[in-house]
């Protein structure tokens, strides 16, 4: 029913009660999936009380998801896993407006399988947003799968991320523990809730520059976009993040349109099977070189395979 009093406009009311963006409540108008009163209203329609409003929530859309000759760089292999470099603008699971390309597609033209007859998890056991490079492991196996969800849901592999932002933490290391879920004003976002999901970074200082700190983040857990929500809730937000107010400035950083600077560089698990460790690395893609160079204004560090390195990156903290 509509709201006494409450003079909204029919996408607003629709958007609030099933906590959708405002966007998706007026696509939800548009295609005759919302009527007042047994009948269609525009999106700008202002219910009065007592108006019964009738919402039916389409099926979501799926499709076959279809296996596709991808070039992936593969930094490990065995019989129970492999590590991809992912690069920044490759989706990892298929979704509406991204049905080709993703990794999953990669992943299942490479192998020519799935998993558990379950071809849309192809073996993905963690996820890096779409402008987020780095190393993602997949399983192989059903059993491998299991195990390394349950390695990373236990905080037995070691996550660590490079990232550059805008603006200069308080001290060298930093703990954020927040908790994260949808943002309740953009369905698209998520945001620091009270109510979400509990989730940690530590934030340990490499480097500081003129305009931004380089940063090694350490997940201990792995909330969507969490590294980027945490470092913007305490107004440091990743450079070239669009979503999360980070994006102005990218002359300064040198970065390319829709990239930010983060990327997943290292990996330490146990092996699943075998309980070898694991140690894999993946140096900053030349994107992301080349905005370090222009952020810390030292044109020398374009001559360093990998300058992650140099600065300290893989060094154990204590």
């Amino acid at each position: 029913m509509a709201e006494a009093g409450s003079d909204a406009r029919l996408d607003l009311l629709v958007a609030r009660r099933l906590e959708l963006s405002r966007t998706g409540a007026a696509t939800l108008i548009a295609d005759g999936h919302v009527t007042v009163a047994g009948r269609r209203e525009k999106a700008s329609y202002r219910p009065v009380a007592g108006e019964r409003v009738d919402v039916v929530i389409p099926p979501p859309e799926t499709r076959e998801i279809l296996p596709e000759k991808i070039d992936l760089t593969v930094v490990h292999e065995d019989e129970s896993l492999l590590v991809v470099d992912k690069p920044a603008g490759m989706v990892v699971h298929p979704a509406p407006g991204n049905w080709s390309g993703t990794l999953v597609n990669a992943l299942l033209g490479r192998e020519g399988r799935d998993i558990d007859g379950v071809p849309d998890r192809a073996g993905i056991v963690h996820r890096l947003d779409k402008e987020t490079s780095g190393l993602l492991v997949v399983a192989k196996t059903e059993r491998a799968q299991r195990l390394l969800g349950a390695a990373i849901a236990d905080r037995r592999v070691a996550r660590r991320y490079a990232a550059m932002v805008w603006g200069h933490l308080d001290k060298d290391r930093l703990t954020i523990d927040r908790p994260i879920a949808r943002d309740p004003n953009d369905r698209k976002r998520m945001a620091i809730v009270s109510t979400g999901r509990a989730a940690r970074t530590d934030f340990f200082r490499l480097a500081r520059y003129n305009s931004g700190d380089l940063l090694r983040a350490q997940l201990h857990t792995g909330r969507t976009h969490q590294i980027r929500v945490h470092l913007a809730s305490i107004g440091k937000p990743v450079m070239g993040d669009d979503v999360y107010g980070g994006g102005g400035g990218r002359k300064l950083a040198a970065l390319p349109p829709k990239r930010h600077f983060l990327h997943a560089a290292w990996l330490r698990f146990a092996h699943p099977e075998t309980g070898a460790m694991l140690d894999l690395r993946s140096p900053l893609p030349p994107e992301l070189h080349r905005s370090l160079a222009a952020v810390a204004e030292d044109p020398s560090l374009l001559q360093l395979a990998d300058p992650l390195a140099e600065l300290g990156f893989y060094a154990e903290i204590e």
